[in-house]
């Protein structure tokens, strides 16, 4: 197949070849999830996630780059890992912010109450996932194909405010998206509604509600390791139906070659004198 990506891609490719017989390099783990996290700077996305892996809200704030962060969890005897990708640069490098749209698996879209630019941005976002999944499909009609089958949670970040500092309303942000558009008014700050948003993420994204922040015990990755392997760690011991999950700190996003390779495949072929078809990144 022909990838219409930019020299950068194409060279990330070539380098990283020698991955493309090793049999993880185009699937996912099972019970793996990947949550793409979107939306333009100073909007809270960091916040929210550090709220989400329980490492408490910090005031100042520090642009992020990109960050890419993996927690493991060990629920009723299953094990499952979800990748959060914190890509809040990606808006500069549209081919790049279209391969995480691709493989990611669920979507959670940030805008704050007092910056209208922030709301318009993320309905831009909305529109792309949805076109960026339904062409995945070969759908023509993005949003009657994509929107059931794409988790899209859309977060109004910053409602600690005061009412005088609102630029978008309720209402409006209702009319633009749809009534069914999972939509929550939170606060990072003082963690207002984001437990509904994170039982919303796991119940949209096919993943137990043990998942959610204060449904599992946080414990060291030591202590995971013992328990997958039935021992158990230092004081800490656990029942088998007792959840536990523990953040791996080794992780790293994959390389883009194996991002490009999980979603046109490993081995593609076409028939002889059939056109190519392009991969659908532009």
């Amino acid at each position: 197949m022909i990838v219409n990506i930019d020299p950068f891609y194409q060279s990330q490719i070539i380098l990283s070849s020698v991955c493309v017989s090793h049999p993880l390099c185009s699937t996912k783990p099972q019970n793996c999830k990947r949550i793409v996290v979107l939306g333009a700077p100073r909007v809270g996305k960091t916040s929210i996630l550090r709220r989400y892996l329980r490492d408490g809200f910090v005031e100042e704030y520090s642009p992020t780059s990109e960050d890419f962060l993996r927690k493991l969890f060990r629920i009723r005897g299953e094990t499952y890992q979800i990748d959060i990708l914190d890509a809040s640069r990606e808006r500069d490098f549209p081919a790049k912010r279209r391969l995480s749209i691709l493989t990611g698996d669920i979507f959670l879209l940030v805008f704050s109450l007092d910056d209208r630019s922030s709301f318009e941005e993320v309905c831009t976002l909305r529109r792309e996932i949805l076109a960026a999944k339904s062409k995945l499909t070969k759908c023509s009609v993005p949003e009657l194909c994509a929107q059931p089958q794409v988790p899209v949670l859309v977060c109004a970040n910053k409602v600690d405010l005061l009412e005088c500092e609102r630029e978008v309303s309720k209402a409006e942000v209702l009319q633009v998206l749809g009534d069914d558009c999972a939509y929550f008014e939170t606060s990072a700050k003082d963690s207002t509604n984001l437990e509904k948003v994170f039982e919303a993420l796991a119940e949209r994204g096919g993943l137990p509600a043990e998942t959610g922040p204060s449904q599992h015990r946080k414990v060291s990755l030591r202590s995971y390791q013992a328990t997958r392997n039935g021992r158990t760690a230092g004081r800490w011991s656990q029942t088998r139906d007792d959840p536990c999950g523990a953040l791996y700190p080794l992780a790293r996003r994959p390389s883009f070659s194996t991002d490009l390779r999980q979603v046109i495949g490993p081995h593609a072929t076409r028939k002889p004198g059939k056109p190519r078809d392009k991969c659908q990144i532009q």
